[in-house]
């Protein structure tokens, strides 16, 4: 997953739980603008901690896992 689609599964996620932007922000202690950013797949000054936070809110784990060259993604 790339961090365009990581941000619409956000979106997607906290608008399935009925949080408005404003709402969700407030929760984990971000701006609206930082959330509609994030949102848009824009993480540039995005902490782990506040990706992990909202993931987490949303009932969600960030995880990482090894790249395997011989499998197309």
């Amino acid at each position: 997953m790339n961090l365009e689609e990581l941000g619409k599964k956000i979106k997607q996620l906290r608008k399935e739980r009925g949080y408005t932007q404003e709402e969700f922000a407030k929760l984990i202690g971000i701006s609206r603008t930082t959330l509609s950013k994030i949102e848009n797949g824009v993480f540039a000054k995005v902490s782990v901690v506040v990706l992990e936070n909202a993931l987490s809110t949303l009932g969600y784990s960030l995880s990482i896992e090894t790249k395997n060259p011989f499998i197309k993604r």
